[in-house]
């Protein structure tokens, strides 16, 4: 079990994993599988690495997190994936018009937005409109990745503009500011403050405005193919949906 969400991942991968790009084990019977998934995907898909590992002996699940985009951009550069996860269809649009999708991608989950604050809601807020207020530190995702993209959806359908202290590239580090203290509210998807105890979620009726759709794929050329598409089924199947149930995730 090994999870990564950083810029050393391609330098890992191309040292670690290219070598390795066959489709049976290594000659101590031991595979790795590399899965890029959306970071706010962190929780769930963690439960089933542990899962495909336990029913997988000698499988090591690489598991990297982050931004939706930041992870396409490697896999349309060649990258030695298995299995990608995007928080939209968007961005996996853009990976199979690279062509880099065995198949056809398929959804498995919906995520909204929600507005996550410090625990007892200190500045009172209430809607997304008390988050224009002055003397509110704000933080958002960057347009670029998914959660960023619903921002703008939502903003545009409750006719509020955001000054945002800050756009991060991916939605547990707005998530993380908010966390430390650092930010007074973000916008995050639902399911992270269902994750996080040291949070709590002021919904707001515009978020029904801007569902993401999460659709997942086995890569072309994936190293591990007949893995791959056993970890994909895994996320499709009924153990996926109940884990991603649990985590607050809906139903595509």
């Amino acid at each position: 079990m090994r999870r990564s969400s950083g810029r050393g991942l391609i330098a890992l991968l191309v040292a670690g994993l290219t070598a390795a790009a066959c489709t049976t084990p290594s000659e101590d019977g031991s595979a790795t599988l590399t899965v890029f998934a959306a970071a706010s995907l962190t929780e769930p898909f963690a439960a089933l690495e542990r899962r495909f590992e336990d029913t997988h002996p000698g499988v090591d699940v690489l598991l990297n997190l982050d931004g939706s985009p930041t992870l396409a951009q490697q896999i349309i550069e060649g990258a030695p994936v298995d299995v990608f996860a995007s928080a939209d269809e968007a961005t996996m649009r853009q990976v199979v018009s690279a062509g880099a999708v065995e198949g056809r991608p398929a959804t498995f989950a919906t995520n909204t937005l929600t507005i996550a604050v410090a625990p007892g809601n200190p500045h009172r807020i209430r809607g997304l409109a008390d988050l224009a207020e002055p003397g509110l530190t704000v933080v958002v995702c960057a347009p670029r990745v998914p959660c960023g993209a619903a921002t703008e959806r939502v903003q545009r359908a409750a006719g509020v503009e955001l000054t945002p202290a800050s756009e991060e590239q991916n939605v547990k580090a707005v998530l993380a500011k908010v966390e430390a203290g650092v930010a007074d509210a973000g916008l995050v998807y639902k399911t992270d403050v269902t994750a996080r105890r040291r949070v709590e979620a002021v919904p707001f009726p515009e978020s029904r405005q801007a569902v993401n759709t999460y659709p997942i794929a086995t890569l072309a050329g994936a190293p591990r193919p007949g893995l791959a598409r056993e970890f994909t089924e895994l996320v499709l199947g009924e153990v996926g949906s109940r884990e991603l149930s649990e985590a607050g995730f809906g139903t595509p």
